[in-house]
């Protein structure tokens, strides 16, 4: 049994995973939008989507696509159903795509109090147990949360000089975290928060953050990197390989 606080009604919160997938992934040199990039046998996103697929506590999966996406059904063949849903709505940035996604569980019958899991497409090597274990987490919090790692590395505020980036300072590490997805917040303070100013936001824990509430910290694996350069690739296949 779900672990959910009950909702209006009486009626449990559901929970539903939203991947935006409508940008082209500028940054990776790839020949097509990296969502369709092949990885260990499969396109980058089909491993994502099969990730959530597994957790069960998911109701359904929503993909958001560009109106011109025609690469998708072939991609990840059979993904439409009863819990994957696709919709080409997406827009022009992330959250645009994001809240385009949010009407779209609304009219599919998602209520306020209903948890959003926003995923990012490129994080292919997500474990249902790490759903599992922010669904756990968040179950019953007032605001929500994402997975997030924290900062090992000492980090560096760089300036420009003389044509190359130099260290301007050394920033303290101690209390710093890599966000990460999936983001879990109900969709009842999600759609408002990105339907506000979004200068400076950048995830939907941003955008929440923005309306004064602080979203939960759950601890994941690094290995929960999200692809962006071309060395990324090769490594998430080296991982996706050694896994199967």
């Amino acid at each position: 049994m779900s672990s959910f606080p009950i909702g209006p009604a009486g009626m449990q919160p559901r929970c539903f995973a939203l991947v935006p997938a409508a940008g082209i992934g500028s940054r990776s040199g790839a020949d097509r939008p990296k969502q369709y990039v092949p990885l260990a046998g499969q396109a980058l996103i089909a491993h994502t989507l099969a990730a959530l697929g597994a957790v069960a506590r998911i109701d359904a999966t929503l993909v958001v696509l560009s109106p011109e996406d025609d690469q998708f059904e072939a991609a990840v063949p059979g993904f439409a159903g009863e819990r994957g849903w696709i919709a080409r709505t997406g827009g022009a940035t992330r959250a645009d795509t994001v809240a385009a996604g949010l009407s779209t569980l609304r009219e599919r019958g998602a209520q306020p109090h209903d948890w959003v899991l926003v995923h990012d497409a490129a994080r292919c090597l997500l474990r249902p147990e790490w759903v599992d274990a922010l669904i756990d987490a968040c179950a019953d919090d007032e605001v929500g949360g994402l997975l997030a790692l924290p900062v090992a590395d000492t980090l560096k505020d760089a300036a420009a000089a003389e044509g190359a980036a130099r260290v301007a300072a050394t920033v303290d590490r101690r209390g710093k975290w890599a966000a990460q997805t999936p983001q879990m917040f109900r969709l009842g303070l999600l759609a408002p928060a990105l339907a506000g100013p979004l200068d400076g936001v950048t995830d939907e824990a941003s955008a929440i953050e923005a309306l004064g509430h602080a979203p939960r910290l759950v601890e994941a694996s690094m290995e929960n990197f999200k692809v962006t350069y071309p060395a990324d690739f090769a490594l998430a296949e080296r991982l996706l390989r050694s896994r199967a």
